[in-house]
């Protein structure tokens, strides 16, 4: 076991934080003190990952959240590193919600999404349990604001985001008091600069993008990570079961045909 972090150190766990979102948050933390293990798919990803932190901050994983003995062994290296766990973020899964009609929507495209989605938070959270009861840590799933409204061609993935949100308030039941449980649901968070070099590209908002939000401009990652330290820290601890959409207010926002 790696005992050279001091004893206030937080240790958090981000799944798909390699790019995206995941990269976004993962900066946040470990710029605001805490170790920060991730688990991601991509290998380029998370090699590039390892060039921007040190061995002692960053723990980087490849594997996939959906297979079973990969995640034992991924916790099983994160127990030895740190010792301990105070914050799992279940952040993995394919971004794009796009599917196709769904009378010609396969069996195995559909799993694309749950098992990545949905059964990857359930197998993290079952093993991170143990670790975080000690420290009366926190878990955050990522939904999104399409588990609450949908446009049309995205069952698997508004399924997948919409099980998280009860799976939420199951957890969060069933684990309270020692761990609390929420999710965040993101809307338009642009991640063109938190993609890796091979994907990366300089975001291009015309005034419609911006406008069509009720505070003027596009999501980014600093603005889920800003909810996520403070849901995982002592000011949220009568917070639990929650589900809070970042949005820009778009959600709140009526839309009628001209």
């Amino acid at each position: 076991m790696n005992t050279s972090s001091s004893p206030g150190t937080r240790v958090a766990l981000i799944t798909g934080g390699a790019q995206g979102i995941g990269r976004g948050i993962t900066d946040y933390l470990i710029a605001r003190d805490w170790c920060v293990a991730i688990i991601d798919i991509d290998e380029e990803a998370i090699e590039e990952m390892r060039t921007r932190h040190d061995a002692e901050t960053l723990l980087a994983i490849a594997a996939s959240v959906s297979d079973e003995s990969a995640v034992n062994e991924a916790f099983e290296r994160i127990t030895q590193w740190q010792g301990r766990l105070d914050l799992l973020i279940n952040n993995a899964g394919p971004a794009d919600p796009y599917c196709g009609p769904l009378e010609s929507l396969s069996l195995e495209r559909w799993h694309h999404w749950l098992d990545n989605h949905l059964t990857g938070a359930f197998l993290c959270s079952r093993a991170a349990i143990p670790l975080l009861r000690p420290t009366q840590g926190s878990i955050i799933h990522m939904a999104s604001t399409r588990a609450l409204q949908s446009e049309p061609e995205s069952e698997g993935y508004a399924a997948s985001k919409g099980g998280l949100l009860a799976l939420t308030h199951a957890m969060a039941t069933s684990l309270g008091p020692d761990i609390r449980v929420n999710a965040i649901c993101p809307g338009w968070i642009e991640t063109g600069e938190h993609q890796k070099a091979a994907n990366r590209k300089t975001p291009s908002h015309d005034e419609t993008d911006r406008q069509q939000h009720p505070v003027g401009r596009v999501g980014h990652p600093d603005d889920i990570a800003a909810l996520v330290a403070f849901l995982a820290g002592p000011e949220a601890g009568f917070i639990t079961g929650q589900h809070f959409p970042v949005d820009g207010g778009m959600t709140r926002k009526m839309i009628y045909a001209e």
